[in-house]
């Protein structure tokens, strides 16, 4: 086996962050790695591989159909796309320029964040409603279902949804003022895998499009993700994504999810063919999908479990944390470790002991959102058993005193 570290002269990262992007998403299984390599040595049509990934992903989900994206924030850019342009080529193609189409997104304020850039690069504008004060602590309110239904007008195209276990208001709210409108709701869902059942509850709550990502909870290939949900947009958006190279007479998109007679002719290449996914990503990903739904979250939570034992374990003996176990319950009840870290004279403070791990070799990456609050959490998605000894011995020498 290569040495990537040696090789190309990287730093060995122990990942106590959880499935961050940044630092390469999840660890993948031996069958998942062992299917994308028989996947890159053959030749495939990859409309076909698409069609067979679509009744899989339809499964699993509830879903009419579905496809394999390069990850969720590109699920967002061709989901965005169908909105917009729906199943006509001419459309397709002025994509980018919205001149003329709907092209307006609907949004909670508190729902806005860094990744619906993805829905704004296939040249949508997001229209912010509501205001956050539940979020802000200036209130008891989020926005509401009528605030949305207020901003529906001529150029709306959807609603944009982020799925998180506070979010409101409830996606069924949503749901059913935009399609008393005939409007469709798209859900970003990129991190909200496990519990399982979420494969299925945005669907079953009548969202049209849900994008999760492949490389977080579901273990596949971290440039890998899902778009399931309304054949027809599924349909538009793959169209947007593939290689469309044919004359017309030629052309034999799967059947199953494309009907090429409702098209007036073979689209051009599409706002998404920059963000294609390969073979060996679809192979990936619908191999580790199978295998997330052939584990509960119970049993998945009991391996965890054992990781952040074993980090119990190694964190004992250091005086200078408070060291305890607290629940995920956003993620199926996923166990985590919380260290608290009391402030004292010449004692590095949280934020410091984060840097400090950082610059260990291995470098030791954790969960340093509330760093600033005297706490870090350990995450155990990307960890196993055999990295507590190492983690503890990071610690230890990162609580050395300030010079």
């Amino acid at each position: 086996m290569i040495d990537i570290f040696e090789r190309y002269g990287l730093v060995r990262v122990i990942n106590a962050t959880g499935t961050a992007t940044r630092l390469g998403a999840s660890p993948m299984d031996a069958e998942v790695i062992t299917a994308m390599a028989a996947a890159a040595q053959c030749s495939v049509d990859m409309g076909e591989l698409q069609g067979r990934a679509s009744e899989l992903i339809a499964k699993v989900t509830g879903a009419e159909a579905g496809i394999v994206t390069s990850g969720a924030m590109a699920g967002l850019l061709v989901g965005a796309a169908a909105c917009m342009a729906g199943l006509d080529p001419v459309k397709m193609s002025q994509l980018p320029d919205t001149t003329g189409l709907r092209n307006e997104f609907i949004i909670s304020r508190s729902h806005r964040n860094s990744y619906d850039h993805g829905v704004r690069a296939a040249g949508a504008r997001l229209v912010e409603v509501g205001l956050p004060d539940r979020l802000t602590g200036c209130g008891v309110r989020d926005t509401e279902a009528w605030e949305f239904a207020s901003a529906i007008g001529d150029r709306t195209a959807g609603m944009l949804y982020l799925a998180r276990a506070n979010a409101r208001p409830a996606l069924s709210e949503v749901v059913r003022v935009a399609h008393a409108a005939k409007i469709p709701v798209m859900v970003d869902a990129a991190a909200e895998l496990p519990p399982a059942s979420n494969l299925r509850w945005f669907i079953e709550q009548g969202a049209d499009l849900v994008a999760f990502s492949g490389g977080k909870g579901i273990r596949g290939p971290s440039g890998s993700g899902i778009l399931c949900g309304r054949r027809d947009l599924i349909a538009s958006a793959l169209l947007q994504q593939l290689d469309l190279d044919f004359v017309y007479e030629d052309w034999n998109p799967p059947a199953q999810l494309i009907d090429k007679r409702a098209l007036r002719g073979v689209p051009r290449h599409g706002i998404g063919r920059s963000c294609k996914a390969g073979k060996e990503q679809i192979v990936g990903l619908l191999t580790a999908l199978l295998r997330f739904t052939q584990v509960d979250d119970t049993a998945r939570n009991k391996h965890f479990t054992g990781i952040t034992d074993s980090l119990f374990e190694a964190l004992a003996s250091l005086p200078a944390l408070r060291v305890r176990a607290i629940t995920d319950m956003g993620h199926g009840g996923m166990p985590l470790v919380e260290i608290a870290i009391a402030p004292a004279q010449n004692r590095p403070n949280a934020l410091q002991v984060a840097a400090r791990l950082r610059s260990a070799r291995p470098a030791v990456y954790v969960d340093a959102t509330d760093a600033d609050q005297g706490t870090l959490i350990l995450v155990p998605t990307c960890l196993g058993i055999d990295d507590a000894p190492a983690i503890g011995a990071a610690f230890a020498a990162a609580l050395t005193p300030l010079a």
